[in-house]
């Protein structure tokens, strides 16, 4: 039987808002790089930065919860002047926030 996937937690939210600036500006490089710098670009990196410190703020550190927050909360972003979805963004975070504790996020390791 396969081994369930361990839960990734972040360390409890120390300062919110400079998480939430740092998301933002890492989102927004990260959606600039992969395709086409765009204005909307920022809209949709704030956005999710928004959701992020709102959740940290309410207590949530489980990687896994904050992804579904965020594809959760970004259905309802108009999408039509991007690239991305919902679930481009999320995954984004996630590998952002991976990244950013050290954790490898190619391959399943």
């Amino acid at each position: 039987m396969a081994e369930p996937i361990q839960a990734i937690t972040l360390p409890a939210a120390q300062h919110p808002q400079q998480e939430g600036q740092w998301l933002a500006a890492s989102l927004q490089q990260w959606l600039d790089h992969e395709f086409l710098p765009e204005p909307v670009n920022q809209i949709i990196a704030e956005r999710a930065a928004q959701v992020f410190v709102r959740q940290r703020m309410e207590g949530e550190n489980d990687l896994g919860s904050l992804v579904i927050a965020i594809v959760t909360e970004m259905q309802a972003f108009d999408f039509s002047k991007s690239f991305y979805s919902e679930f481009a963004i999320a995954n984004a975070v996630s590998d952002l926030l991976l990244g950013s504790l050290g954790i490898d996020h190619c391959c399943g390791q």
